[in-house]
């Protein structure tokens, strides 16, 4: 039987692609195709910047105040239709409805934040910055920006970005991941539904066809991005090259540093949901843990006493709290990844591969996994897993452990868990990383902050959301005013002007 296509969604409608290629959206609970996508070609990506680039002038003219209003009601729209993007979600990603309905609403708190475009949008004034001088500035649009997104999060990480973006009074094109289309086809409509104009937002779903054309489109004047490592170095690189403002989010390695006053049943359930929410594929998600001095042997077992009760199974079934990875092709990666764990010493405790569900045979799960013992040497701590393993290396002195994260080439997120306010006070300070929980186990700062980390987890100088995101959706201008009498008039000069 024929599965249901998708449609692109440009110039405000549904739109068919001109691409032959299709791509199957999988249900990872079951492992079959449930509809599918069309791979948008290069010409598709051209109609949708044309649309954009079209629509522009009109919406940047537009008052923040009304654009304001439009974001406003596409915030009660999300409100109305949460629980249907928490299961297209759910559907096409794997993770619980649970899970999912938590990550809409923290992408609806980012519309939130846009909705004060009013206020976010006020320069700064200056009078008689010299005698009878005045000096102001703007925060202008950029013009047609776009969104390349991931598969693990298909309504929250797009609205880090097209929200601001739209209030700001630029047109935006969302590429999100063709293995989950429908939450970003659906707030498309939804967006029409709060009376958006046609052509500000735009959805071509695709692979590296879309990519390339975005990237180096001329009228397309931003990239956003999150995904790994390796291909948001690519994406900065080409789209710099190409004269376009980027922020390109890459991969993590996220430490929880546990000290030997921390509160440990806290601290475990902490790290439970951490590690294995989502089924590991967070890039906020905590991989790695770092017991410090004597508290490693009852953490470990408190971590793995809570890690063998977790329930396993699609995650629209209540009762499950971890579903399957996206696909069948990652889910061999990580098996790989527990494979080189043991081939290189680390103390298996818990394995997760080779795990059944009853009925789901042919699903993508990957069971949690408890590694011990492990070193700063072994694969399993150097390269991002993306998956439901999680890792304990053990270190005597928290100098060690500060060291430790400090030279690890990722630094999006860290945790510490301690009773010790000198600690973590200590720790905020000296640790090279984003963002930083303090008993905290995601530290996801909340919309009105930034989201965003350094080194090798960050390729430009902007961060998401909050007053980064404002910023790198805009462009200052200066304006120095005066209006002289004519008796002040004076003879014209070639030398330096000062205003004093």
């Amino acid at each position: 039987m024929s599965k249901p296509v998708l449609q692109l969604w440009i110039n405000g409608q549904r739109t068919n692609s001109r691409s032959t290629r299709l791509a199957d959206v999988t249900n990872p609970a079951t492992g079959e195709a449930i509809r599918q996508v069309p791979l948008a070609s290069r010409a598709d990506v051209e109609a949708a910047i044309s649309s954009a680039k079209m629509a522009f002038p009109g919406w940047r003219d537009t008052t923040p105040l009304r654009r304001s209003r439009i974001l406003n009601k596409f915030r009660e729209l999300l409100e109305t239709h949460r629980a249907e993007l928490a299961q297209l979600a759910s559907e096409e990603h794997g993770k619980t409805l649970e899970d999912a309905a938590g990550s809409v609403q923290r992408g609806i708190e980012v519309v939130e934040f846009a909705v004060g475009a009013p206020h976010l949008l006020k320069g700064e004034h200056a009078e008689n910055v010299g005698r009878g001088v005045d000096c102001h500035s703007m925060l202008q649009p950029i013009g047609v920006c776009a969104g390349i997104t991931p598969f693990n999060f298909p309504a929250m990480v797009p609205m880090w970005m097209f929200p601001i973006a739209i209030a700001c009074g630029n047109t935006f094109i969302l590429k999100p991941s063709e293995k989950v289309p429908s939450c970003s086809l659906r707030m498309a409509e939804l967006l029409k539904e709060a009376g958006l104009p046609d052509g500000v937002f735009n959805v071509v779903p695709g692979d590296k066809e879309a990519v390339d054309t975005l990237l180096t489109h001329p009228d397309v004047r931003s990239i956003s991005f999150v995904g790994s490592t390796p291909i948001a170095k690519n994406i900065y690189e080409t789209a710099a090259h190409h004269g376009k403002r980027v922020q390109a989010l890459g991969g993590a390695k996220n430490h929880a540093v546990v000290l030997p006053d921390a509160e440990l049943d806290f601290t475990a359930d902490a790290i439970m949901g951490a590690a294995y929410g989502s089924a590991g594929e967070r890039c906020m998600a905590i991989s790695t843990v770092v017991a410090v001095g004597d508290v490693a042997d009852a953490l470990v077992a408190k971590l793995k006493a809570r890690a063998e009760k977790l329930v396993v199974g699609p995650g629209d079934k209540k009762g499950v709290d971890m579903g399957p990875v996206i696909s069948a092709q990652h889910r061999d990666k990580i098996v790989g990844y527990i494979d080189s764990g043991v081939t290189q010493g680390a103390k298996l405790l818990i394995d997760g591969r080779g795990i059944k569900v009853a009925g789901h045979e042919k699903g993508f799960f990957v069971g949690p996994t408890l590694f011990d013992n492990v070193t700063t040497a072994m694969t399993i701590y150097q390269e991002e897993i993306f998956g439901p393993v999680l890792i304990v290396l053990r270190v005597a002195t928290f100098d060690e452990a500060i060291n430790m994260v400090n030279s690890n080439q990722y630094a999006n997120g860290t945790a510490i868990f301690t009773a010790s306010g000198a600690a973590a006070r200590r720790f905020q300070n000296e640790i090279e990383v984003g963002m930083v929980g303090i008993n905290v186990p995601i530290p996801v700062p909340m919309a009105f902050f930034s989201f965003g980390g350094w080194k090798s987890s960050l390729f430009g100088d902007l961060h998401m959301h909050g007053m980064e995101g404002v910023y790198f959706y805009t462009r200052t201008k200066a304006i120095t005013t005066r209006w002289p009498e004519v008796a002040e008039r004076s003879a014209s000069t070639l030398t330096m002007p000062t205003l004093g």
